[in-house]
């Protein structure tokens, strides 16, 4: 189990500030065989596809030059535009293939470790050019792994190519009766063949190898019980932080709040600047109406509109609005002084409704 310098267990998996400062620093799960893969594969598959075209173009030039060189001559003039010639057709051949294996190193990494540009990694530190920290890091346990993944890796990939050019080992005695041609073909074959097969090894060990450094990278940021409760009291007393969950916890009580409004009695309003939702069921034990939501400017615009979706009535009544923001919290019963208010209110309401007005302030039951 790994400790830290005070000898405690590191027990608890990483946070992800602590992964996040890791990335920052340029440390990160990344397989440089997953690279080698991609490079190897992609660079062999552009070549292959487009094998015919730079035949051609490699025949054309040979022909071109064999054929001019008996009158050609090369001076100081000639020389530019000569080599100039020689250029394009090797940007021909190399500059596609290339651009592949460009694409394909960069999507290898990103594809592991996403986009990001670590800064804290660019800039100087004196350790890096330390010798003594540099020995260090060459007779590390994780050097000695690297090592013997290397020795394998040159081990299995020399069994690889000895049984693929084995295959071809009669085809190869009988090379000296074949046409330059039919040389180059066969050679450009076994080359494939041999690539093809040395890839898929090599994305076996890499999807290996990229498993291993990610379960050393996890572990090597691993963190004691002590500096888990260290780094949670320090988020807790970041003012950023508090901050943010005041903010969700305010929007949470407004979620709940909305929530309640379906089940009003009557909003009351100022009309534009206040709306109050009041709650009063007879049938219940409730002695007198309850604030269930309350609010100014767009949070009471938001609560009339509910209120008009669920069919809860909206009476404009600026004096008691204003009272009943003001002096009751949500929950609370009103207090008596806005018991006649309220009751009239209701009474309209439940005239309208064609029921009978229960006496606010009486137990009912």
């Amino acid at each position: 189990m790994a400790e830290n310098q005070d000898g405690q267990e590191r027990t608890e998996q990483p946070s992800p500030k602590r992964l996040q400062e890791a990335k920052d620093r340029g440390q990160v799960a990344k397989s440089q065989e997953l690279n080698t893969v991609a490079v190897l594969i992609t660079g062999m598959l552009a070549f292959k596809a487009g094998s015919s075209l730079f035949a051609a173009t490699l025949r054309k030039f040979m022909i071109t030059t064999y054929h001019e060189s008996s009158f050609m001559q090369i001076t100081i003039q000639s020389l530019p535009g000569q080599t100039l010639d020689f250029m394009k057709v090797f940007a021909t051949l190399i500059l596609p293939v290339m651009g592949f294996i460009v694409v394909a190193a960069v999507a290898s990494n990103v594809a592991q470790v996403g986009f990001f540009i670590a800064k804290k990694a660019l800039t100087p530190k004196f350790s890096k050019i330390n010798p003594l920290s540099g020995l260090k890091r060459m007779f590390s346990a994780r050097s000695l792994v690297e090592l013997l993944k290397g020795l394998l890796k040159i081990a299995i990939l020399g069994l690889i190519s000895y049984w693929v050019i084995s295959k071809y080992r009669d085809a190869f005695l009988f090379l000296p009766h074949r046409t330059v041609a039919q040389i180059v073909s066969f050679l450009m074959e076994v080359l494939f063949d041999l690539t093809l097969k040395v890839g898929e090894a090599l994305l076996l060990m890499a999807a290996a190898d990229y498993a291993y450094q990610r379960y050393e990278h996890i572990k090597s940021l691993k963190m004691t019980k002590e500096e888990v409760k260290e780094e949670f009291k320090q988020y807790e007393g970041s003012p950023v932080i508090k901050k943010r969950i005041k903010e969700e916890q305010v929007k949470l009580t407004r979620s709940r709040m909305f929530q309640q409004v379906p089940e009003a009695t009557v909003v009351v309003t100022n009309p534009t600047h206040i709306a109050v939702a009041l709650k009063y069921d007879p049938k219940t034990s409730a002695d007198a109406p309850q604030v269930i939501a309350k609010g100014k400017l767009k949070i009471a615009e938001r609560i009339k509109q509910i209120a008009r979706e669920h069919n809860v009535p909206v009476v404009e009544n600026k004096p008691l609005a204003r009272a009943l923001y003001q002096s009751c919290e949500i929950g609370m019963e009103i207090p008596v002084e806005f018991y006649q208010a309220v009751a009239e209110i209701l009474s309209q309401i439940y005239q309208a409704n064609r029921g009978k007005m229960p006496r606010i302030g009486v137990a009912n039951g």
